[in-house]
């Protein structure tokens, strides 16, 4: 549970994201078992709108928080190799340069433990 905690707290854009999505499934349903109890059109409408419109608004609004923590991400890993670039340059090294991930998680390399590795005269050009 403490795990389940903590990574909520870390990854709070993306269960944000999930959350709104599941409320706007959630919404879609309760509005189409609404609106299926009734024949007439004219009372279709309120679910139609409050079920329909709301679920997708929530459904739209945290598909855009998912791409915004992935495109934050994608940010801080551009940040990272830079970083390394600069310091690689600084020293005048034609090693290769070891990037470690950031604690928050992701999806490296598991053959490297999390790290990718860019050869330092490469990473000049």
């Amino acid at each position: 549970m403490k795990n389940f905690i903590r990574l909520v707290r870390t990854q709070w854009d993306r269960a944000g994201a999930v959350a709104l999505v599941v409320a706007g499934l959630l919404a879609l349903l309760l509005g189409w078992i609404g609106m299926s109890a009734t024949v007439l059109t004219f009372q279709q409408l309120p679910y139609l709108l409050s079920g329909g419109l709301f679920g997708l608004a929530l459904i739209a609004v945290g598909t855009a928080l998912w791409l915004s923590a992935d495109v934050r991400d994608e940010w801080r890993k551009i940040d990272r190799l830079e970083a390394a670039i600069d310091r690689a340059a600084a020293t005048g090294s034609s090693a290769v340069i070891v990037l470690a991930e950031a604690p928050t998680g992701g999806h490296g390399d598991p053959t490297t433990g999390g790290r990718s590795a860019v050869p330092a005269a490469e990473a000049r050009r």
